[in-house]
């Protein structure tokens, strides 16, 4: 690489040895070698500059092939080395190898460790410099492999037309190992995958990048060499790899960038590199085309390397010239120059003569031979005196030649408009960012609207159920109502009913009496049951008491009617049973409370700090309208106070101008006096009349403007008050829109809490009714074991008074009727039982009221309550059921 010549492109191809799987299912070895260079495949020879069989050490394809680039690089050419073949044939293998193997490592790290051995080795005065770069091409996308947050970054040319990926990470290192830790993070971060044919298959391109710069401190040569360590991802056909899904998609991208290498081949096989597009990843590397390994088991792979041979790479060297050295060669160019212009010029004579039908004679004629050897001799000149002086002979055209300012301007412009592209670059990647950070914004705005209009279709929707439930818990009310007139005309029906049966009751009871005498043991036994009875009444009302007392404590804290405590004890069980309700009514009433007392304190936290919110916005929006105003009025004292200045200003100038025009004109009537010119002191003062007005005019016109211009000033404080005012009514029109929004707001929170509470009534409701069955089921198994306890009664006493005479025997016939009474009203209590099931909980308290009043009635004679008093207790017990039912 030496010599800046032309030459081809270096072709080895490396063979790997059968793996394990490929040994097992029989496979075998097809290459068959002839010579160094030399491989035959299917009956067809194929030649590269070198092949490598299977059993070559990474020492010995290390040394053959990329050891001699070392050393072009650090003399200030570029190179690449890149791997190219199907998947799973060992470019990793061959590029990167085990990295901190010594016998196992592949050339990248080999390449690393000589270039830094080769720097060790040379001359203390080279200053180096060393940069290393380390990215992939993955899904057509150039990503940053020690930057991961660089994804795509693009391909661009600077002045000289040489590609390079712009925005790349460049580490600089000053070691083997710091070089090594750089390709182990790149590592890390590559894209890897397994497949059926490669357990880590790559799925892009890396391209690692040395970038050395060398400065000589005694000459102060400068050399740049780049070199591409290259590993590709291999091309691959599905149905032998498996792949699917992001793998099928990186298998596609892979081929289609192959292909894209191969046009990028098949350019600079042909010499049309221009008409490359930089959007290829892979023309990154049309620049420097050093030395290709390409391993493969595939015929079209070596047709490509085929066309890889022709490739004709122009070597030349990245040398930064010095000063002294630029100045040299632009006084050269500079005299060869002027001598090719006055060759055109004597061209352009002689032309001119002939088209004139002038006779050029032979020794006037252009000598080509001549020419040429004086440019000849020129450059040898150049060369040899660099610092000589230009004949003048040679200035015959003086007004093309390019002086040393406009050669620096011309430079200086080129240097300005390259810098003006990069920044547009970098401005167009700046916005491309925003562009990007905008739409993911938009996007996060877009999710955001329609999770709330979701909400909003959510409420609505809860707000139309608990508005329908609303609507059916009417109907129910009014159903309950219903039927609560129905059970009350029923009531009616039964308290006549019960007269009927209570004045029958009566005529027994009075038979009864008359029999009194043959029962006399009965009643001394009756006597100790009621004694019994009393006792066990006394504690009831005892216990009802106090209960009592509580309820109404209870009833006192929570704001709810005091219970009266009843006298009369022969209606404990009814009091009973009504103290039951008040109790499972107030324990449902306090839990709805309390629930409602922490909903009521959330809500008041929420509109209080909403409020507040409102407030400071509120509070900074009359701060900067006060700023403004107190802005504009400031601003118009000092236009007021400038223009009082200005005026001032320039009437004391042209007082001044006068003065001087004064002094000037009595200065030159003074000369013309001492020197008798002919022109009179009349004639001057006229012109200094003259020159007066004309300042005046002029003074005049300023002033005009002047005004002009304050008018103007005036119009636009005019125009930024009404603006202000503009703004001032549309922050009214905002504040009243914000108070709109805030009372509806209020509303809807208003009537949410008035639908929770209604649902928490209900729940209420639902729960006393739960208690009152409850309840009426322990009441209905006692009064079963009542009448059982009554009934054995009876029998006993039948037994005692079987012998008795015929009155006895009517006396019994009445006793029998009563039973048989009894069993009827039994039996209709467990009908009611039964009702009670069916009509549902809303109907529960009223029914079991009436069926026990009705059996009490039947039961104690001595208890006998007016229709007056029953209607009372009927009024009383549909009132609680309706409040419990709403």
């Amino acid at each position: 690489m030496a010599d800046p010549a032309e030459c081809t492109i270096k072709v080895v191809c490396r063979f790997r040895p059968l793996n394990s799987a490929e040994v097992a299912r029989g496979d075998q070895y097809i290459p068959k070698f002839k010579g160094e260079d030399c491989v035959v495949i299917a009956e067809k020879p194929y030649y590269f500059d070198r092949v490598f069989q299977s059993n070559t050490t990474q020492v010995q394809f290390y040394n053959a092939v990329a050891q001699k680039i070392v050393k072009d690089v650090l003399d200030g050419y570029n190179g690449t080395i890149f791997a190219y073949g199907q998947t799973s044939s060992g470019k990793t293998h061959t590029m990167e190898g085990k990295l901190h193997d010594t016998d196992m490592m592949g050339i990248i790290p080999r390449i690393v460790q000589d270039i830094f051995n080769y720097i060790y080795s040379m001359d203390e005065n080279l200053e180096f410099h060393i940069k290393v770069s380390y990215f992939e091409i993955y899904l057509d996308k150039i990503k940053d492999l020690l930057d991961v947050s660089k994804t795509n970054l693009s391909v661009h040319e600077d002045k000289n037309r040489v590609p390079f990926v712009k925005g790349c990470t460049e580490r600089f290192v000053c070691s083997p190992e710091e070089v090594m830790d750089a390709i182990d993070e790149g590592k890390s971060n590559r894209h890897v995958a397994v497949t059926n044919m490669n357990e880590h298959s790559s799925r892009s391109h890396s391209i690692f990048l040395i970038n050395i710069k060398q400065e000589n401190s005694q000459t102060e040569q400068k050399l740049t060499g780049k070199l591409y360590l290259v590993d590709l991802a291999g091309s691959e056909k599905v149905g032998k790899t498996g792949a699917e899904g992001t793998v099928l998609d990186e298998a596609k991208m892979i081929n289609k960038s192959l292909s894209s290498l191969g046009n990028v081949i098949s350019a600079l096989a042909e010499g049309s590199v221009s008409q490359l597009s930089v959007k290829h990843g892979t023309f990154c590397l049309s620049v420097s085309f050093g030395a290709v390994d390409i391993p493969n088991q595939l015929i079209p792979f070596f047709l490509c390397v085929t066309r890889a041979k022709t490739i004709k790479n122009t070597v030349s060297l990245n040398m930064e010239l010095t000063a002294e050295q630029w100045k040299s060669k632009w006084e050269k160019e500079k005299e060869k120059n002027k001598k090719l212009k006055t060759t055109v010029t004597w061209l352009e004579t002689e032309l001119n003569r002939w088209r004139n039908g002038e006779s050029v004679p032979v020794e006037e004629q252009f000598d080509k031979e001549k020419a040429k050897a004086e440019v000849q001799a020129l450059d040898t000149v150049a060369n040899n005196d660099k610092a000589a002086a230009p004949k003048p002979a040679l200035n015959i055209l003086p007004g093309v030649q390019l002086t040393d300012a406009e050669k620096g301007k011309y430079e200086e412009e080129m240097a300005k408009l390259y810098k003006e592209m990069d920044d547009k670059d970098d401005e167009i990647n700046q916005q491309s960012q925003l562009v990007e950070k905008l739409k993911e914004q938009m996007l996060d705005q877009e999710e955001l609207l329609a999770s709330s209009r979701r909400d909003h279709n959510t409420l609505q929707t809860e707000l139309n159920r608990l508005l329908a439930e609303n609507e059916a818990s009417k109907e129910e009310v009014k159903e309950v109502l219903q039927a609560l007139e129905e059970l009350a005309v029923n009531y009616d029906q039964k308290s006549q009913e019960v007269e009927i049966k209570t004045k029958e009751f009566e005529a027994l009871s009075e038979e009864l009496n008359e029999k009194s005498s043959s029962l006399a043991s009965i009643d001394s036994e009756l006597q100790k049951l009621k004694e019994m009875t009393n006792h066990q009444k006394k504690r009831v009302t005892e216990m009802m008491s106090s209960l009592l007392k509580d309820l109404a404590e209870i009833g006192i804290a929570v704001g709810s009617n005091d219970i009266k405590q009843q006298e009369s004890s022969g209606l404990i069980d009814e009091e009973f049973t009504v103290a039951r309700l008040y109790i499972s009514k107030m324990k449902s009433e306090v839990k709805t409370m309390v629930k409602r007392s922490k909903q009521l304190e959330s809500t008041q936290a929420e509109s209080s700090q909403k409020l507040d919110e409102t407030e400071r916005e509120l509070t900074a929006c009359q701060l900067r309208i006060s700023q403004h105003e107190a802005k504009i009025k400031s601003l118009t004292d000092c236009l007021q106070n400038v223009e009082q200045k200005k005026r001032q200003l320039e009437e004391n100038v042209d007082s001044l101008n006068e003065e001087i025009v004064r002094i000037k004109a009595q200065e030159k009537v003074n000369t013309m006096e001492k020197e008798n010119e002919i022109q009179s002191a009349n004639e001057v003062k006229d012109a200094v009349e003259k020159q007066i007005l004309s300042h005046r005019e002029a003074h005049q016109k300023q002033v005009s403007s002047l005004r002009d211009e304050l008018d103007n000033k005036e119009k636009l404080i005019t125009e930024l008050q009404d603006l202000n005012q503009k703004i001032i009514l549309e922050q009214e029109t905002l504040k009243v829109e914000h108070e709109k929004l805030k009372t509806t707001d209020q509303e809807k929170s208003r009537q949410l809490q008035e639908l929770t509470v209604m649902q928490d009534r209900r729940e209420q409701a639902r729960q006393d009714l739960k208690g009152l069955e409850e309840t009426v089921a322990r009441e209905l198994q006692t009064l079963h074991n009542l009448r059982r306890l009554f009934v054995q009664d009876l029998a006993t006493r039948l037994k005692k008074n079987a012998q008795m005479d015929s009155e006895d025997t009517e006396g019994s016939t009445a006793q029998k009727q009563k039973i048989s009474f009894l069993e009827s009203n039994l039996e209709q209590l467990t009908k009611v039982h039964k009702q009670v099931k069916i009509c549902g909980t809303t109907h529960l308290w009223t029914l079991f009221y009436w069926s026990k009043m009705k059996i009490l009635h039947t039961n104690r004679p001595e208890s006998k309550l007016t229709h007056p008093d029953k209607t009372r207790k009927y009024n009383i017990l549909s009132k609680t059921c309706l409040e419990t039912s709403k």
